[in-house]
């Protein structure tokens, strides 16, 4: 058995930023064992590169030492040292970062694809569904251009925010301009193209139902995060009223404990557990067979980076009740395709599974070095990162 002799955080920025604002710049997690064996991991930057960057060093200090084939062992050792872990998101955030780059390793050790570990496959690629796709739209016009040219690179989903700067409350305006950029979009793709409704966490009850009931008549499959991530309350009250459209959420979750609340209580119908935050592979496996034994579909947050999706296409190919997995892959910076000599390419709505040992996918290491920068503040503007680039507008 080898042991972890290095672990090192590492933040990668280009001038080519992509859609999604929220992942302008990477951070990865390099580990090195004593043998030289390496894995890769990626963690969440957002608004907080320093602190995850200074996290992943704290957390370090746990698993230096460890043993690299025991992921399970290690990540319990960081819970039982961190108090706060179950509600600090960049501890959770650096462990899970941690903890994709020791299963990574495990795989190279044993040779064989991280899938293989996990119990095998059920699927021979990964149904996908298109994010970042509609980058400056405002106008329905806008929206509708931009959803038929996803659907004629051979995707059968796709998901959007059609909210513009709205932000815990919608008035009548407002939801007359998220109706016409739905309407524009279902009647570009027709009824055979699903479509998925982004609400970003941002809404009170009370909106987020409104919202339903203008929307139900376009057959959304799902509306994602309707109401702010911690109002429980407002959840099971959207649950009451609105019976006939689904929910997913997930992609804040920090633990197996609190999606086991979401989960137990009926409280959504497709998680989006995210791994580079619910605690990696070793807590994700967990979440997706705590959603099998309750009849709750998974659809993994994937909104980052290459080698998050790499791991989720690993994931992706052992659940047997997966909806389908996000994808920005063709939305991504090219930068970001080229860390992993872009091979997990989407060919007509569909991932082949990597099939290479760890991870699936060869890293980059001289494009990898060439883009590391030091961490530092990133600007904060009227439009919040967390939306696609130039959708923060109102058009009437």
């Amino acid at each position: 058995m080898s042991k972890i002799s290095q672990i090192v955080p590492i933040v990668l920025a280009n001038p080519e930023k992509g859609s999604a604002t929220w992942a302008s710049v990477m951070i990865l997690v390099r580990v090195v064992t004593s043998d030289g064996m390496v894995g890769y991991g990626e963690a969440v930057p957002t608004l907080r590169v320093i602190n995850v960057y200074n996290t992943i060093k704290q957390v370090a200090k746990s698993y230096i030492g460890k043993e690299a084939e025991e992921p399970e062992k290690n990540y319990h050792e960081w819970y039982k040292q961190d108090f706060y872990l179950a509600r600090s998101f960049e501890s959770a955030t650096a462990t899970s970062a941690i903890d994709q780059a020791l299963w990574d390793i495990l795989g190279k050790e044993l040779g064989a694809p991280i899938y293989k570990l996990l119990g095998g496959k059920v699927r021979d690629k990964i149904p996908v569904y298109a994010n970042g796709w509609y980058q400056d739209a405002v106008y329905p016009e806008d929206f509708a251009e931009k959803a038929k040219r996803v659907v004629n690179m051979g995707y059968k989903a796709l998901k959007f925010d059609p909210f513009g700067p709205y932000y815990d409350w919608i008035d009548e305006k407002g939801l007359k301009e998220a109706e016409a950029r739905v309407r524009a979009v279902r009647e570009a793709v027709g009824d055979q193209v699903d479509i998925l409704i982004e609400h970003h966490g941002r809404f009170n009850a009370n909106s987020a139902i409104a919202i339903a009931k203008r929307l139900e008549k376009y057959n959304p499959v799902f509306m994602e995060e309707p109401v702010h991530h911690e109002d429980i309350e407002g959840l099971r009250k959207y649950k009451s009223v609105v019976t006939s459209l689904k929910v997913a959420l997930g992609e804040r979750l920090v633990s197996l404990k609190e999606a086991m609340v979401y989960i137990g209580e009926r409280l959504v119908d497709i998680i989006q557990p995210d791994l580079c935050n619910i605690g990696g592979i070793t807590v994700g496996r967990k979440v997706v067979n705590l959603a099998e034994a309750n009849d709750v579909e998974v659809a993994f947050h994937n909104a980052f980076g290459s080698i998050q999706n790499a791991y989720s296409l690993h994931l992706s190919a052992t659940v047997k009740n997966l909806y389908l997995l996000e994808s920005f892959y063709d939305w991504f910076p090219q930068w970001k395709r080229d860390i992993i000599y872009d091979e997990t390419k989407v060919d007509n709505g569909h991932v082949k599974i990597p099939e290479k040992p760890g991870i699936g996918v060869s890293i980059n290491e001289k494009a990898i070095e060439s883009m590391k920068v030091e961490p530092k503040e990133l600007d904060v503007v009227d439009e919040p990162v967390w939306v696609v680039k130039g959708t923060w507008k109102h058009f009437s």
